[in-house]
């Protein structure tokens, strides 16, 4: 289980930011025992993957502050954060399940899809909140949910290689906000009819 949760922390936050949890795991990888790769996606830990990650990371960061270029990057990463989803989630599932689950020998692709479909809802929502944000605050809102954004992006990587626990409770609670939401949004639309 905390395998399933570490691979879903990581694609959530490669949903959020592609490079943020692909650095991650890279960077532990290549400097600590705590990520072994698999022989397939050693290539994550050269020094090549880790810099061209490093520049995109850049690069994404500053775009996604500036207001209706964030929707053109949130249409770019529209193909990107998923994959990095489903490469993270694959080689954090893979190094770990290896030697202990012959199904997931059997069947390398599943993490893989996993990861990409959890990265894929969690950009779909990034993506569509992102241009209310940005009308609702005449743009102002865009460097600042960025920011929360890239925070929650590192966090959330963090947690899920250190305390795959923690991604639970994240879920969690991102579950009780998107519901309260939910409610909150209904009784306003309600309220307008009864007057």
């Amino acid at each position: 289980m905390l395998v399933a949760l570490t691979g879903i922390g990581l694609a959530t936050a490669a949903g959020l930011n592609a490079y943020i949890p692909f650095l991650v795991v890279a960077l532990l990888a290549r400097f600590t025992d705590v990520v072994v790769l698999p022989d397939g996606l050693t290539w994550m830990e050269s020094w090549w993957a880790i810099g061209i990650g490093t520049v995109l990371l850049v690069a994404d960061v500053v775009l996604d502050k500036v207001p209706v270029v964030d929707s053109v990057n949130d249409a770019i990463q529209t193909a990107i954060r998923p994959l990095s989803g489903g490469v993270v989630f694959a080689a954090t599932s893979a190094a770990a399940d290896l030697e202990e689950s012959r199904w997931v020998q059997d069947h390398p692709w599943v993490p893989f899809v996993a990861g990409v479909v959890v990265a894929l809802v969690v950009h779909a929502g990034k993506a569509t909140v992102r241009p209310v944000v940005n009308a609702a605050t005449l743009g102002a809102g865009a460097p600042v949910v960025s920011t929360v954004e890239d925070g929650t992006s590192v966090g959330l990587s963090l947690a899920a290689v250190f305390v795959p626990l923690l991604v639970l409770v994240f879920l969690v609670a991102l579950v009780v906000v998107i519901v309260t939401l939910r409610r909150r949004r209904r009784a306003a639309t309600r309220t307008p009819e009864a007057s």
